[in-house]
């Protein structure tokens, strides 16, 4: 009687000892998404649940109205988006162009490593320091007063480390072949930069332009002290009720003013307003996000 054949193709007791581990941490791993992911889609689920008796297109287009404790948030959604807009303007092309220069023409010396490590130390500064600096630079000494200019380059001036460092992160991802080779037809530098290496990075600065986006719309404090008011009366529907050298309503502030310094506000209030400072992020980001799903799909590397 043959005894039976070995099937050489069967798990030896080390791949089935890899395989455990693999599981095991494909199990922990999935166990720290949910973790994540979980309460945040409970605190959102929470939210819109207490907002939805007071959301409304009316609460979107009215002014707040007996002392905050009614009507809407017009004021302070048009000041919000006044603020984000106009810090962007500042701070995107000057953090995507002095991204380019520390990454594309400086040299690797002992002062742009400095100027390296200022820009990641500058991500990192709280808030109100950021608000102290443009009251004493923008408010004060400028002599713009508290305005939506003082507070839109206060909040570019917070932004701005994080444009550079995700601008210059993406741009040292472009391989250095393609701009070899195009130093190698003749090209010059800006030629290359601005027809191969910013067309590739683009993804990748957007990234920088999407959390400047959220970080300015949920500030306070630098708001707080260079150009946001406690309430500002504005004509409803009109997209140009403010002007550069006015003060305005912000939705980060409005929320803090009306769940901290207004009684008797009705119980949906807050909570509808923080919706709406929410679903404007998530707007905004979405928008920027699907730009660059299309955009990364047309590299061709």
């Amino acid at each position: 009687m043959n005894a039976p054949t070995p099937n050489i193709f069967a798990a030896t007791p080390l791949a089935r000892k890899k395989q455990r581990r693999e599981q095991l941490a494909r199990a922990v791993f999935f166990t720290m998404a949910l973790l994540l992911v979980v309460p945040l889609v409970l605190i959102v689920t929470y939210l819109v649940v207490q907002a939805w008796p007071v959301l409304s297109w009316e609460f979107l287009t009215t002014n707040p109205k007996r002392g905050m404790r009614a009507g809407g948030i017009w004021s302070a959604l048009l000041g919000t988006f006044y603020l984000v807009g106009f810090s962007l303007l500042v701070a995107a092309p000057i953090g995507i162009l002095a991204a380019v220069y520390l990454n594309e023409y400086a040299k690797d010396n002992w002062f742009t490593r400095i100027v390296n490590l200022a820009v990641i130390n500058l991500a990192a500064v709280p808030s109100i320091v950021h608000a102290l600096f443009g009251l004493g630079a923008f408010v004060i000494f400028f002599g713009l007063g508290k305005s939506i200019l003082a507070a839109s380059l206060t909040l570019a001036i917070m932004t701005m480390p994080v444009i550079i460092a995700s601008t210059k992160e993406a741009l040292a991802a472009v391989p250095q072949s393609f701009r070899e080779a195009c130093w190698n037809v003749g090209a010059t530098r800006w030629q290359t930069i601005r027809h191969v290496v910013l067309p590739n990075s683009i993804s990748g600065i957007l990234t920088g332009v999407i959390l400047q986006v959220s970080r300015a719309a949920g500030e306070t404090a630098p708001i707080m002290f260079t150009g946001a008011v406690f309430f500002k009366a504005i004509e409803e529907g009109n997209l140009f009720a403010y002007g550069l050298r006015d003060q305005c309503m912000a939705l980060s502030m409005h929320l803090f003013t009306i769940s901290t310094q207004v009684p008797d506000v009705p119980h949906g209030l807050p909570f509808a307003t923080a919706v709406v400072l929410l679903g404007t992020v998530l707007f905004i980001n979405a928008l920027a996000i699907i730009l660059r799903v299309w955009l990364r799909s047309r590299k061709k590397w």
